[in-house]
């Protein structure tokens, strides 16, 4: 097997969402009354890719750290200075008339023939689309090819998109803004360019492990830091140094989690980074990241939330309680482990009206 540390793996995402990008986005989903855009999948699927790539050993460069969109020529001159090993790009596919829902659905990995390394970009395209398969259970369409796409034709080193589902497809819009379907898409992207490149893949650190980190510090530790930081929405750059930018996103981290603002990143600061652990008992009134998956989850469910920002407050405990009298359960508005077990899995919730 190939050590790791001798490849440079780039991640991409699609568009933007704060401005939203244009015409990127689902049709108007049912019981919230919003659509979903594109990016509230492809951000935080490429953290995932990248922290699944960060932990089993590679270097990696973040392409757009930004939540705004970035021209194409800026992105492709970003890659192009860097000397990238290969590019995975995360993206949600659209069909027909995108005002309204269709049957198309599934993932389906594309690359570029114009592209200096298109036999290597198709072998990772098979890869990548493999590694899916593997974490997800939407429908495999295998591969395909794109013209004139930048991030696919015009930079250095092997490239593919990864296009996770149909935003016209009700039930794949749904699971969009589905933490653990984002996840499992990072991962299966990252078990693909494991493949391609022949190391073995990691599937999780235990938060144990994880080194205390501080103001000062540089590494491959402080890239996987940075990205869990920019999960949960901050903006900052990947790159291995925790300068002030970062320790100021970890006071952020810890205040909205009821920790001691230190800025240091250690060992409860990584447990609730990574939520390893039980699931917490939740009603009005808590705070903190499983607040925030709570609201993704029930969201992905089409249970309005309102704002995804890790306060329980009475939009939360109004979709809580509808969900448990949805779901045959006792509706007190506490997530304990029963309504836990109803809301984990990904899929389902409320169907089309």
């Amino acid at each position: 097997m190939a050590n790791p540390e001798r490849f440079y793996i780039g991640g991409n995402d699609e568009h933007g969402l704060n401005p939203p990008t244009l015409g990127k986005r689902t049709p108007t989903m049912p019981y919230v009354g919003r659509s979903f855009y594109e990016n509230e999948f492809n951000r935080p699927a490429k953290y995932c890719f990248l922290l699944a790539c960060l932990r089993t050993g590679f270097n990696v460069f973040d392409v757009k750290p930004e939540i705004s969109d970035v021209t194409i020529n800026d992105r492709v001159s970003r890659v192009l200075r860097q000397g990238l090993t290969l590019l995975v790009t995360y993206a949600y596919n659209a069909a027909g008339n995108e005002a309204e829902f269709s049957s198309a659905g599934g993932h389906k990995i594309y690359y570029s023939r114009e592209n200096n390394y298109a036999a290597a970009s198709r072998l990772l395209a098979y890869d990548v689309s493999e590694g899916l398969s593997s974490e997800i259970t939407t429908r495999n369409l295998g591969i395909g090819t794109l013209t004139e796409i930048g991030m696919l034709r015009s930079v250095n080193c092997p490239a593919v998109i990864a296009e996770c589902g149909f935003m016209t497809n009700f039930d794949e819009a749904k699971i969009m803004v589905d933490p653990d379907f984002q996840k499992a898409c990072g991962n299966g992207g990252c078990k693909g360019v494991c493949e391609n490149l022949d190391v073995n893949y990691v599937a999780d650190l235990p938060y144990t492990s994880l080194p205390t980190l501080r103001r000062g510090n540089r590494g491959g530790g402080v890239k996987y830091l940075q990205c869990f930081l920019n999960l949960y929405g901050e903006q900052l750059t990947v790159d291995g140094g925790f300068g002030s930018a970062t320790a100021r996103a970890v006071e952020r981290f810890q205040r909205a989690n009821g920790l001691n603002a230190d800025g240091v990143a250690g060992q409860n600061t990584w447990r609730l980074l990574t939520m390893q652990g039980d699931l917490p008992t939740l009603r009005k009134g808590s705070t903190g990241v499983y607040v925030r998956y709570l609201q993704q989850k029930l969201l992905s469910k089409l249970y309005p939330v309102g704002a995804i920002d890790g306060v329980f407050g009475g939009n939360t405990l109004s979709a809580v309680t509808q969900f448990q009298r949805d779901s045959g359960l006792d509706a007190d508005g506490i997530v304990g482990p029963l309504t836990w077990e109803a809301v984990m899995p990904v899929g389902g919730g409320r169907t089309m009206p």
